[in-house]
Order: C-alpha cells, then sequence, then structure tokens
C-alpha cells in the first residue's frame, strides 16, 4: 500500500512529544521546548495528540510541528496536543498498531510527559520495540526495509502530575500550579473564617500522595492536616485563634486505612467542638489555569534537556526520566523511580507510615516535621535545657521581598517549639539604634506566637525593613546589642542583609557584642546574593512579572503587530529578566552581565521583521522583549521601544511598559512560603550548634558567620569570612551580585526557544550536546 511506504533512511531524525493521563499546568512549556530544541538540533519534531489513542490511531493524530505552530503555548493552561486514558494501549496488540504507526511517520524517539503510568507504559513499549517489529514483519505489515533504520526506540520521560507524586524528584510539572490555586483559595476563605469565627475544611487532591494538602498546609497555616502516608494520632488542642482551617488529601485515611473523608471531618468539628464549619472541595479548579512561573522554568528546562537525552541516548541506555533536585534539572533511570514510587505505596498499605514518609523523599518527611512543630505553640518535650536556650534577634535589612513574613514566623514558632526567646528588630538597624534606655516604646519586642500567626500569607515585611546597615554606627549598634542581650542575629533579606553581616563579623575584633551567631537567610527579588542559587521573594517577584507580561502580550496579539518592551527590577543582576524572559517566551532579553549596544538592537530589529514577516493566520502573535533595569544607561527602556518603532518603518510597532514595584508586591507564592519555612528552620539548627559555647569560640568558628543557600542539588550554608569564604571568593562587591551566576547559561535557552540564537550565529557555536 502507498500508505506503508516511508523513506528507509530518513533525512533528519524524527522525535515525537505526547502527553499522557490527567492534564497538569505546564504540560505545554514542554510540548513547546521539545518541538524547538528538536528543531533547533536540525531534528523534525512530532505532536501525537490525544496520548497513546493519538499514537494508536496513527494518520493526522500524529503530526509535524514547526517553529509557529507552538507559539503561544506558555501562558495556555491544560495540553494543547490533549490526553486521553487509551486502554488499547495497555495491551500488546494495541502497542502493535503504535509502533506500525510510528514506522510509518519515521519517528523512532519519543518524548512522553505524564504520571508514573504513562511512564511506565512507555518503559514497556521501549522494553517490547524489537519483538513488535518483529511481528509485524512476519504478518506483512512491514518490510525489513522499513523496519531496518528503526531497530531502536529511544524514551525520554517528563513527569506531569499535580500531585508530585514521583519519588526521586522534588517537583513534577504542574504541582506548584496545583498549589498556587488551592493557596488561593485558601487565602479567600481567611477573611469569612475570621469574622464568623468559623471553621474550614477543604479537600484538595492526592489520592495516593499527601504532597499537595502539605504544601497547602504550610502555606497557609492550617491548623490540621490529613494525608494517606501519616494518618494522625492525636487531636489538637484550641489556640484561641477566630479561624480554624482544615486541609485534607482525598486520599486520606485513618492508621486502619479507613477512609477520611471531608465531611467526616466537618460533622466532628461541628458535634464535637461545636465549631460552625463549612466543606469545600477545590475539585477540578486545582488542574485549571495557566501555569506558575516555576512550573514553565521547569517544563521548559527539562523539555530541552529531555532532547538532549534523546540524541545522547544509546540502544543500551535505560530509559531516563528528567527529574530535578533542589535548582538542578537531572536524569534519573525511569524505572527506579516508578519502583520507588510504587514501593511507597506498599508501605502506606501495609501500614507501615514511617518508612512511606522516609521513601517519598528527603524534603517530605522533614516539611511534614517542620509543619507539626510549627503549626502549634506548645511542644514542652522538645524544650532545650536552660544553659542552651537562646534569644535570638530577627531584622530584615534591605527591599522588601514576598517570603520575609513567612520565614519570621517559622523563625518565632521554631523558638517557642524549642524554649528560645524571639526577638523582633523593627525597622532594620535604624530602629534598633534610634531608641534609648529610657524611650519608653523599644523597637525590640518579643514575639508570641498568636501575633505572628496571621503573616503566614502576608506580603512586604510586618516588622519593617530597610536598606540602612550596622556600620552607619557600629558602635551604638553593639550597644543596643549588648542592652537586650542577643545571643544570635538572624538576618533576612538581600545584598544589604549580606553586607550587614559581613561588617559585623568584621568588627568582632573590636566589639565583643558581635561574637555570636550571624545567619543570613536570602531574600530580595533580585536573587544577587553570593551563596545561593535561589532567594526568598525572587518566586513571587517572577509570578508578579509573567502575570504582567501575559496580559500585555493580549495586548500586542490584539493588535497583532506590536512590540512590547518591559522594564523589570533586579539591579545590577539579570536573573529576574533572564528567568522571565524563559518563563513568557520573549524574543529577546537585555541584562546588566552582557549590555545592550546598537549592533545587537539592529540584528534584534531584523529578527523582528523577519518574525512578523512569518506571522500567518491564528499563529500571528505580539512580541515581548525584557529589559533589565540597569541593562544600559543610554539605551532606556523607552529610548529602546522609540528607535524599534522608528526603524520598523510602519511594519509593526513598539511600546515600553514598565511594572515598578508591582514586582515587589503581592501575596507570597506557594515555593516562597514553604521554602521559608524549610530554610528558616535550617538557620534556626546552624544558630543552636554555638548554644553554651563562649563567645571567643564562637568568634573562632568560620560557620558562626554564615549564609544558607541552594546551589545545585544541596541546600548548605556557606562561611563569610576566610580565604575561601564568600566574601573574598563569590562577591562581586561593586556589581553587588555574585561572581559565578549560574543562571547566566539561561540567556543562550531563551535565544534559542525564540529562534533568535540562529538568526544571529551558527548554530553549531552552541553546542546541541552539552549539558545546562
Amino acid at each position: 500500500m502507498d500508505s506503508n511506504k516511508v523513506p528507509v533512511e530518513p533525512k533528519k531524525r524524527r522525535i515525537g512529544v505526547l502527553t499522557s493521563g490527567g492534564d497538569a499546568p505546564g504540560m505545554n512549556g514542554a510540548v513547546r521546548a521539545v518541538v524547538r530544541m528538536a528543531i533547533h538540533c536540525d531534528c523534525e519534531a512530532y505532536a501525537i495528540f490525544e496520548g497513546y489513542e493519538g499514537l494508536v490511531n496513527g494518520g493526522d493524530m500524529i503530526r509535524q510541528m514547526h517553529w509557529e505552530d507552538v507559539r503561544g503555548y506558555l501562558s495556555r493552561g491544560g495540553t494543547l496536543i490533549g490526553s486521553a486514558r487509551c486502554m488499547t494501549f495497555r495491551e500488546r496488540p494495541g502497542r502493535l498498531r503504535a509502533a506500525k504507526n510510528m514506522i510509518l511517520k519515521g519517528i523512532d524517539a519519543l518524548v512522553v510527559c505524564g504520571g508514573d503510568g504513562s511512564l511506565t507504559g512507555a518503559d514497556v513499549f521501549r522494553a517490547e520495540w524489537p519483538a513488535l517489529l518483529a511481528d509485524l514483519v512476519k504478518a506483512g505489515e512491514l518490510t525489513k526495509e522499513q523496519v531496518e533504520p528503526y531497530k531502536v526506540l529511544n524514551i525520554v520521560g517528563l513527569v506531569g502530575s499535580i500531585d508530585n507524586d514521583l519519588s526521586g524528584t522534588d517537583a513534577t510539572i504542574g504541582c506548584y500550579s496545583s498549589l498556587t490555586r488551592i493557596c488561593e483559595a485558601v487565602d479567600d476563605v481567611f477573611d469569612t473564617a475570621f469574622s464568623h469565627q468559623r471553621g474550614f475544611v477543604i479537600e484538595v487532591m492526592g489520592r495516593h500522595c499527601g504532597w499537595l494538602a502539605l504544601m497547602a498546609a504550610i502555606s497557609t497555616g492550617a491548623d490540621w492536616l490529613f494525608i494517606p502516608e501519616m494518618p494522625p494520632r492525636t487531636n489538637r488542642h484550641d489556640r484561641g485563634k477566630r479561624r480554624t482551617i482544615v486541609i485534607v488529601a482525598e486520599g486520606a485515611q485513618d492508621r486502619q486505612l479507613n477512609k477520611i473523608s471531608s465531611d467526616k471531618i466537618k460533622d466532628i468539628l461541628t458535634t464535637r467542638l461545636g465549631l460552625d464549619t463549612r466543606t469545600t472541595v477545590l475539585g477540578h479548579t486545582q488542574r485549571g489555569g495557566a501555569a506558575c512561573a516555576y512550573d514553565r522554568w521547569l517544563s521548559t528546562l527539562q523539555g530541552v534537556e529531555a532532547v538532549r537525552a534523546v540524541l545522547e541516548m544509546t540502544p543500551q541506555s535505560p530509559s531516563p526520566v528528567i527529574t530535578i533536585r533542589e535548582n538542578k534539572i537531572e536524569r534519573t533511570p525511569l524505572m527506579d523511580a516508578v519502583q520507588l514510587t510504587k514501593n511507597v505505596t506498599d508501605k502506606i498499605n501495609n501500614k507501615d507510615f514511617e518508612t512511606a514518609m522516609t521513601m517519598r523523599d528527603a524534603e517530605f518527611k522533614e516539611y511534614y516535621r517542620a509543619y507539626l512543630n510549627t503549626a502549634t505553640p506548645d511542644h514542652p518535650k522538645l524544650y532545650l535545657p536552660e544553659n542552651k536556650r537562646m534569644r535570638i534577634a530577627i531584622i530584615h535589612v534591605g527591599a522588601p521581598a514576598g517570603g520575609m513574613n513567612q520565614a519570621t514566623r517559622a523563625a518565632v514558632n521554631y523558638c517557642r517549639t524549642r524554649g528560645h526567646t524571639p526577638l523582633a528588630i523593627h525597622n532594620g538597624f535604624p530602629g534598633l539604634c534610634r531608641h534609648s534606655e529610657d524611650t519608653p516604646v523599644s523597637s525590640v519586642r518579643e514575639v508570641t506566637w498568636l501575633e505572628c500567626d496571621s503573616w503566614v500569607n502576608e506580603g512586604g515585611s510586618d516588622i519593617g525593613t530597610n536598606r540602612s546597615l550596622p556600620g552607619e554606627d557600629l558602635e551604638t549598634t553593639a550597644k543596643c546589642f549588648e542592652r537586650h542581650q542577643f545571643d544570635a542575629l538572624f538576618v533576612i533579606g538581600g545584598f544589604e542583609a549580606f553586607t550587614a553581616v559581613s561588617q559585623l563579623r568584621k568588627a568582632r575584633a573590636q566589639y565583643d557584642a558581635f561574637k555570636i551567631p550571624l545567619v543570613v537567610l536570602p531574600a530580595t527579588i533580585s536573587n544577587n546574593v553570593p551563596g545561593t542559587e535561589y532567594s526568598l521573594g525572587s518566586d513571587t517577584c517572577l509570578n508578579t512579572l509573567i502575570e504582567f507580561c501575559d496580559a500585555i502580550r493580549q495586548s500586542a496579539s490584539s493588535s497583532r503587530r506590536r512590540v512590547f518592551v518591559i522594564e523589570t527590577q533586579g539591579g545590577k543582576s539579570g536573573y529576574i529578566a533572564t528567568t522571565a524572559g524563559l518563563a513568557v517566551g520573549a524574543v529577546a532579553v537585555y541584562i546588566p552581565e552582557q549590555g545592550v549596544d546598537i549592533k545587537t538592537l539592529s540584528n534584534d530589529i531584523d529578527f523582528l521583521r523577519d518574525n512578523f514577516r512569518r506571522d500567518k493566520g491564528a499563529n500571528r502573535a505580539g512580541k515581548l522583549i525584557l529589559r533589565n533595569e540597569c541593562a544600559s544607561s543610554t539605551y532606556t527602556t523607552q529610548v529602546i521601544a522609540d528607535i524599534i518603532k522608528e526603524e520598523a518603518k510602519g511594519r509593526f510597532e513598539s511600546r515600553a511598559a514598565v511594572p515598578g514595584h508591582f514586582q515587589q508586591g503581592g501575596k507570597p507564592s506557594p515555593m516562597d512560603r514553604v521554602r521559608a519555612l524549610r530554610m528558616t528552620i535550617k538557620c534556626m539548627q546552624h544558630i543552636e550548634e554555638f548554644a553554651g559555647k563562649s563567645r571567643d569560640a564562637i568568634a573562632a568558628d568560620k560557620m558562626s558567620a554564615a549564609v544558607i543557600g541552594i546551589k545545585g542539588s544541596q541546600v548548605l550554608f556557606g562561611p563569610m569570612g576566610g580565604e575561601n569564604g564568600l566574601e573574598a571568593t563569590e562577591t562581586d562587591w561593586a556589581r553587588r551580585r555574585p561572581k559565578d551566576e549560574f543562571w547566566l547559561d539561561l540567556q543562550e535557552t531563551v535565544d534559542v526557544l525564540s529562534g533568535r540564537s540562529a538568526s544571529r550565529r551558527n548554530q553549531e557555536t552552541w553546542g546541541c550536546y552539552e549539558s545546562t
């Protein structure tokens, strides 16, 4: 048959991509990345529509995708190439048909984005591949010549699941977007719950995994939590709060594996406690809407890595799944991750809950214990001996950033749990130094558990922050430290916080008051603190920025031929501009690290002309250029927009847009909330290591002045001083940023996926097979 005739040796390698199982925000970003990266690497990309159903049915359900076909995918929810649960593919005859369709299309590699069931099916398909081809030849469906070039099938998995239920990865595509929907819903009922002293039971998804419920409980300060992995042991007591929030996973159960329903919890709260209680089942709203910044970033980088994995695989390579550990994209043997996930379910079914918690992943149990220990004020069993208890001062330094309040709340609650005294310094170092001993109102006040409870979802800084440094008046600062008898200082902030601790550390030789543990928790939208690849507030900033960009793009697309030049904050670090550019699909990003010149602008205007020329029909769309506020003192945002408009000669137009401090505002993102808890507790535990030591011993320890940070796949503390300390080796003091900025490689990814790199240089200069 003519339909069975295919080239024996295709000119280009063909990579297929499909989405399967339940949809998840970010799947479209993964499809876009796979398609464009494949084309960039001189391959052809094919989309399999409706998941495995399309693979089985073939024909027009397997279509070649071109560059313009995935334009606009990043901001769309769900999966635009469709998903379906295919029973036919689970049977061998269905997989025979799928194999034949792939041969007919000349496809020998698949990138599958779905849950563990979808990925397991893909690996079975790969294992059976040689036998399937042999059967097709034997049955006369295909010839030996047709199957000869396709003896090996390469499979790469991407985990798309809002439940975050695959072991071996910190996050799956869609989980943080779903968590965002949950937090928005719970935040919205706070006022009603408080006004009426009412209880709310919120049921969230998670049939076998309690990640969503746990992170939602941490992010919203829930009073009770019910998850499959760890059924509750005891009831909690009343804490004097006007609102009561209960988070329950749909798969929650007791220790005898009996289901705990949201209605049952409501009845108990109503009848036994006399609490006016309402139930809210969020359902599929958790799957809807556009992907958050993190899921756009994650799906894009994992899609790019999936194509690299396909091109590097050998017949002996196990099928990989693309995972993430902290801030590092990795490859993990697919079936190892799937088997570990199944083992967790087996442990739960066998009532071995402690092991199940440990096997979920390293963070899961850590977060659960942190939630239990900070969600209630009294834990006498966890109190330290009197001689180990400390007066821990908490101060905010620098500009406001999402997560500051949550970190302070976590520090206060942890201190209460352990018997320490948490002391909030209001309004930074000027606030500390402003009041004398005779002033009746001090800026240093002990914080109660109930006082800071409402900070769980508030942006900004409730204790106040500013950019002033202790070096402006070290003598008065030292006297204040002595007056209030600080045993440790917990500093939350950006580069100013880093600089403040550096000044205090260096002043130890002159002032004994500073010979106490000094710990910095980076919190700044600029993400420019040495010693870490992540700062609290940067994720919140990215979410507000992409929301702004999505709205601007809609306006630009409506007029069809418009370019918006958008100015981002970030100081002399281009992190926010670059990462936002990756998340919104910007055609170009201008940052201080690379600068802007007339040649760059000229090349980009030519690129824009070509883009608009090729735009046709439904693929026509507005364009975005992101410019960091310090990218150039000459080529300002307005100047660049004016130059583009002038050089366009009426073919298209341009506008400037400056979101300004909009990027700092709003409620913190769930990621900034949960990481604030985790990182703060690690900081408190680090401080406790110095409890009971003499001041000279503390000053002699290089780790007594440190920064907590995420580097690659690890969370670690970096010492400020010493020959190998952060101050000497990793800090660009003049530019207020790290010397080595991990994210700079993302600039190339932005250019590749926008097509800008191909217009400027030969593709070989980037190197498709190098790792990010």
